[in-house]
């Protein structure tokens, strides 16, 4: 995000996402499913883009990437 001058969302972004992440920074998967968290990464990213740059077109494939090389085969 910084990259893209977007640093600024990063501390509301990391707000909403509270809660997904135990202790020790490990992902909660008791808490929620990992799929599901990367669909609602992907969804606030999208607003972020839509903020930034009028389309969410800077978040597109980040789900499907991140669930190709993290959490199976992403779709």
């Amino acid at each position: 995000m910084g990259r893209l001058g977007w640093g600024g969302h990063f501390g509301g972004l990391a707000a909403q996402l509270e809660g997904v992440f135990g202790a020790d920074g490990t992902f909660a998967h008791d808490r929620l499913r990992f799929v599901d968290f990367v669909d609602d990464v992907e969804e606030l990213l999208e607003e972020v883009a839509r903020r930034e740059r009028g389309d969410e077109e800077a978040a597109d494939g980040f789900e499907e990437y991140v669930l190709r090389h993290f959490g199976g085969s992403g779709g």
